[in-house]
């Protein structure tokens, strides 16, 4: 009966290697999983120096399993998109009952060139030298963000890697799936608003000066509606290298204002202030930074190390401001519920739900429901601003076209009477 070298993990994280003895492979992973053990490398013993004799004496050089392949030059980090599709991937392999070596093997050679092949390279690389997957994971910080190596770390000391990834692929799977759903609705005003302003800008630029020249060869004195549309229309001939100048300009001055602690707070505060993008903004926020704690904390995760990442992943300095003053008072012994009612964040009900959910030993579940409520919410202020913003734009093309005409026919009707 074959002999099987195997490196794992035992329940609190540890590195275990051992032997074992068993009919095949299949049957030796299976032994070892009912131990208890989370394996991470398995070979049959004396297998390697059978296969480096069989090498020399061969006449081609095969490929092995761990031959190294090259690294592919590589800007920014991974997508969403993919992190997404790699992580329920990843589940499903482990789900299969698969060692996390040959699964990120698989996905290592089926993911095309660039961030998240190479990621991966480095990662295997890693836990074939012993280290763990969630410390693997978290010397790529353009792959895997806190969130996903303290849920891997998680899934680790509990033994219960394919549930934590599983969680995990959802969590992902919902935020991407909101993320399109705003992103699909903001096409079509996208386009109307950006068509029309080439338009504009083109009566502006082409159209107009030629009007000018006519009402110049006229010799009379032109309404006041007419001289500020070609006072408009000159602007735009003399500085239309400013049209890309000015957006940049003010979002330089966003950038450099938010670079101060106070001045990124106040940005923020404003942020929150615009009509219904703002309410769309927070309870967006709230959604994901809830759904991210409750995955934490029902992983695993202690409370105040779950504050600290959903903090990190808020991306308001409000929102940043509030989690950490929660983080604070839970340190000293208080509950969640009151220094959230503080913040002013969050609505009572979010309150009250979080106060419940801490009262009943329940909070994940308490916070899972809050972010389907606000997630819900979302979707509906955004088709609500849909809904509002197709009017509001046929209202406010119709008036920028009815003050082109009447601008321009206004000298012509003067003209005429005075001819008359």
């Amino acid at each position: 009966m074959p002999i099987y070298e195997y490196a794992a993990m035992d329940n609190t994280g540890a590195e275990v290697k051992d032997t074992i003895e068993a009919p095949s492979e299949a049957d030796a992973q299976t032994i070892i999983r009912q131990k208890g053990f989370y394996l991470t490398k398995i070979a049959e013993k004396g297998r390697g120096k059978k296969d480096k004799n069989a090498k020399g004496k061969g006449p081609a050089k095969k490929k092995g399993a761990g031959s190294r392949k090259k690294k592919t030059f590589a800007m920014g980090g991974v997508s969403a998109k993919k992190l997404c599709t790699f992580t329920r991937q990843l589940s499903t392999l482990q789900d299969a009952g698969l060692p996390i070596l040959r699964s990120l093997r698989i996905l290592e050679g089926q993911a095309k060139p660039g961030a998240l092949k190479n990621s991966l390279m480095d990662v295997i690389d890693d836990i074939e030298g012993g280290t763990t997957l969630s410390e693997a994971m978290a010397k790529q910080p353009k792959a895997f963000d806190n969130l996903y190596v303290n849920m891997v770390k998680a899934g680790e000391a509990g033994g219960a890697l394919e549930v934590i990834l599983k969680r995990l692929a959802e969590f992902k799977e919902r935020a991407q799936s909101l993320k399109k759903k705003v992103q699909g609705a903001m096409i079509y005003p996208c386009a109307v608003i950006t068509v029309a302003t080439l338009i504009v800008g083109f009566i502006m630029y082409w159209i107009i000066p030629k009007f000018k020249k006519i009402f110049e060869g006229f010799d009379t004195e032109l309404p006041e509606i007419t001289e500020w549309l070609i006072f408009a229309s000159d602007m735009v001939v003399n500085y239309f290298y400013l049209a890309p100048a000015i957006p940049f300009s003010i979002w330089l001055l966003i950038k450099i204002i938010k670079k101060n602690k106070t001045g990124e707070y106040i940005v923020d505060k404003m942020y929150l202030k615009i009509p219904l993008l703002g309410k769309i903004l927070e309870k967006s926020t709230v959604a994901r930074t809830c759904r991210i704690l409750g995955t934490l904390i029902s992983s695993g995760v202690p409370i105040l190390e779950g504050l600290i990442i959903a903090r990190d992943t808020a991306g308001n300095a409000v929102f940043v401001r509030a989690y950490q003053n929660i983080y604070t008072a839970i340190r000293e012994g208080e509950s969640m519920a009151v220094p959230l009612k503080e913040a002013r964040v969050v609505d009572d009900m979010v309150v009250n739900m979080v106060d419940v959910g801490e009262e009943t030993g329940a909070l994940d579940n308490m916070l899972y429901k809050i972010a389907d409520v606000y997630d819900e919410e979302v979707a509906v202020l955004v088709d609500g601003l849909i809904s509002m913003l197709e009017p509001l734009m046929v209202v406010v093309l119709g008036l920028i076209v009815g003050f082109i005409v009447i601008a321009l026919f206004m000298p012509l009707i003067k003209l005429l009477n005075d001819l008359s």
